[in-house]
Parts: C-alpha cells; structure tokens; sequence
C-alpha cells in the first residue's frame, strides 16, 4: 500500500511531442520558477550514449519501466527538498509513462497504479494540443506527426481517468503560455482561498 501523498504546488506540464513544452518550461525558469527536467529525454541521451537497449525503438518495455521509476525518484526527492508553498513545474509526471504504456499495449502493474492513486500532482495539469506548424524531429524525438496527435489524445485520457483536470495552453508565443499557466494558478489560488474562508462564515 502506498502512503498518500497531495503535492498542491507540484505542476505536471505535458502533451505530445513537439509541442512547446521544454521552451515553456525554460520561459518558467527564466522566471525564477523551479523545474523537474524531462525524464525521458534524459533516459534516451543516456542510453543512446551507453548503447543501452532502454530505448522506445529498441526495448519498449524496458524503457516504459526505467522511465516509471526515475519519475518516481524524481517525485521524491524533489518531496522531500524542497518548501510546499511556490509552484515547481514537472516536464511530464510518471503518469506520461502509464500512459505510454497504454499505447504500446504493455502491461501496468498493480505497484504503477498504485502510485498513479497515491502519489498526487496538483489536480489542474496543463497540456499543450498538437502544432503542426512547429513540430519536428530530433535525435531524441522520432516520432512522426500522427503519433505525435495520439500522444496528446491518449494523455489527456490517462490523467483524467486518474482524477486530473485537463488545463489545454493556447497556441500562443512562448510569453503568452508562461503568462497563461501563471495566471491560471493564481486564479486558481484566490478561488480556493475565497472557497476556504466561506466554509468558516
């Protein structure tokens, strides 16, 4: 049984690929916001480096599970670290593995859900739709634009079956998105503070 664990200020931030993510996200820490680096860009550069078979076009399994618990050690360590009151932005949460799972048709095991139930993001999380017009490729990023479109369907199915809230950013300039994620949060933010005070009238 895994202990419960609501992280309000933790943001996953994620969509299909080719998106705008990892701009956004840089546009964030420009901004003195803290960020949790993409784990599965990371796992990639590493293997591909090593010549490991925890690759999507080598293992599939094997990637979807090394990719699921990194994002679980990551999770933790970024718990137990740092202050619970400023947002800290994820690029991608380990549901993203869940959910790549679910469209290799590999197997979820009763210890990834469990997690997926326990171990809670804030509940709005932001997804960036599908853009054509500035999707590529890349050494790490081989997908092509139809699954690229999947991606983004499939991910938005996998956190709202998990209880999220799907936020979709606009397809705007990168200053725009960043303003947008903030904006929302600190909407959000007063909402729940009004919400919070009127139960005590």
């Amino acid at each position: 049984m895994i202990k419960l664990r609501e992280n309000n200020n933790f943001y996953v931030i994620t969509g299909g690929p080719g998106v705008g993510k990892t701009t956004l996200l840089e546009e964030l820490k420009r901004r003195n916001y803290e960020i949790v680096p993409e784990i599965a860009r990371e796992l990639i550069k590493e293997q591909q480096k090593d010549n490991g078979k925890a690759l999507p076009w080598k293992n599939k399994n094997l990637y979807k599970e090394m990719m699921f618990d990194r994002s679980i050690i990551s999770f933790e360590e970024i718990d137990r670290t740092t202050n619970k009151k400023e947002p800290i932005f994820f690029d991608r949460g380990f549901l993203d593995s869940i959910c790549y799972a679910n469209i290799i048709q590999s197997k979820i095991s009763d210890l990834m859900k469990s997690y997926a139930e326990s171990w809670r993001y804030n509940k709005n999380v932001f997804i960036l739709p599908p853009w054509q017009e500035i999707y590529e490729t890349d050494n790490e990023r081989k997908q092509d634009w139809k699954e690229a479109v999947l991606t983004f369907e499939k991910m938005s199915e996998t956190y709202k079956s998990y209880g999220y809230e799907i936020i979709e950013i606009p397809k705007k300039s990168v200053s725009e998105r960043a303003d947008f994620v903030l904006e929302f949060i600190e909407k959000n933010r007063i909402e729940n503070k009004n919400t919070n005070a009127q139960q005590w009238l």
